[in-house]
């Protein structure tokens, strides 16, 4: 019930937050000719290098959700086939046609197989949740009275390692970085929208769309019922599909699971190639870029396919991770948002860098949070550094302006 709590109040923070956001930046878009995340940093800020530290960022930390929509993928073959060994080469396989399909069709044909692929995923839920149904005995209302009689702990907030505080800290993060537009491969959509009204009722809508997040929480609870100990924990839907599903039942979720996790992929490495190739290469020719953004899609790809060889497992914390790093952006993004924009680039500049080094330090250093999300501890150190830096900015200018020097927005090169 954690989780099912958790989906609720993230869909409900970042309903707000996109509902009032989005429109705002389709129409700086359309004013000035944004592509990607990064031209908005470069041209609210008037910083080129604020630009380019942003793309990077945003690249670096799109990474961990392309590796894991390319590791499930790898589980979907290994249930569709069967096979113990295929989880490697189906991972190969997919990244190669995920490539394909995005040097094919472009962030387009990204936009219209979407489509389908929220077709298939409604489609594979139910027809998952229609098995669970019929294979448990009493059916739903039997499984949470087993559930309850025999792991009420599943039912509470009250769990090793996801108590309250996870749950609490790791929606806020969400929120911050799925609403106020902090994930790089989100902002083409948005910039390309027909017009505000259409983003807005796209917001309506979303949470409505997500009602079917109750699925995955009922085959979680069937899956510590049905589901060997031993099995792998990112395995269990797939795994359950199997047991309760004739073949070619299986075969439909399968194709629905393996659509959920590619146009995704497709849509991610499209923003890290965009992000690499116009605002860290700075490519101005058409065709040139073009060239660039296929060469940097094809490197974005085999990177996060090695870290998925390397690293298959704790894919949820990989999400946490895409999150935290991406939310560093969330306080430049607001005051960028603004009509006119009160913060100086070097102030928001060194406010990112210290939220990512702080990160950084908290994940890979073992740094001990108890259940804290780090992305959230991170952002404090951020609003601090961009506090006092901005305050010394301001004081700085004033005094300029007291000596008869005019002052001006302070710009980095």
């Amino acid at each position: 019930m954690g989780s099912a709590s958790y989906a609720l109040c993230y869909l409900a923070i970042n309903f707000i937050l996109q509902y009032f956001t989005a429109p705002r930046m389709r129409r700086l878009g359309s004013e000035h000719g944004y592509l990607t995340q990064a031209d908005f940093f470069a041209e609210r800020y008037r910083s080129p290098l604020l630009g380019r530290v942003v793309a990077i960022v945003g690249a670096v930390f799109l990474l961990p959700y392309l590796q894991l929509q390319i590791t499930g993928l790898g589980l979907i073959v290994q249930l569709a086939t069967g096979s113990r060994t295929g989880g490697n080469l189906s991972m190969i396989l997919a990244t190669v046609l995920t490539v394909g399909f995005v040097l094919w069709s472009g962030i387009r044909g990204v936009a219209r197989v979407a489509y389908l692929k929220d077709a298939l995923m409604v489609v594979g839920l139910l027809v998952l949740f229609i098995g669970v149904a019929i294979s448990v005995k009493g059916g739903i209302g039997g499984l949470f009275e087993t559930v309850r009689d025999t792991r009420p702990d599943l039912l509470t907030l009250d769990q090793k390692g996801y108590d309250s505080t996870f749950f609490v800290s790791a929606v806020i993060i969400s929120g911050i970085g799925g609403g106020l537009g902090t994930m790089a491969h989100l902002w083409p959509p948005v910039l390309a929208a027909r017009s505000g009204r259409a983003l807005r009722s796209n917001a309506i809508w979303l949470p409505l769309y997500q009602i079917a997040l109750g699925i995955p929480v009922i085959v979680g609870f069937a899956g510590i019922l049905m589901v060997s100990p031993h099995s792998p924990g990112n395995a269990v839907a797939l795994t359950l599909a199997g047991q309760t599903l004739p073949g070619w039942l299986v075969g439909v979720v399968a194709v629905a699971a393996a659509s959920a996790a590619m146009v995704p992929s497709a849509a991610i490495i499209v923003g890290i190639s965009s992000l690499l190739s116009r605002n860290v290469l700075s490519v101005r020719s058409e065709r040139t870029q073009l060239r660039t953004n296929h060469v940097c899609a094809v490197g974005a790809a085999a990177l996060a396919l090695c870290l998925g060889l390397s690293r298959p497992d704790l894919l949820a914390n990989l999400l946490l991770l895409t999150f935290g790093g991406l939310s560093q952006l969330a306080p430049a993004i607001t005051m960028g948002l603004a009509r006119k924009v009160r913060l100086d680039a070097i102030p928001a500049l060194l406010g990112i860098l210290t939220g990512v080094a702080v990160l950084t330090w908290l994940t890979f250093g073992n740094v001990d949070l108890g259940t804290m999300d780090p992305g959230l501890v991170a952002l404090l150190p951020n609003l601090v550094v961009t506090g006092v830096a901005q305050l010394v900015v301001r004081t700085r200018t004033s005094r300029e302006e007291s000596g008869g020097v005019p002052g001006k927005r302070v710009g980095v090169a």
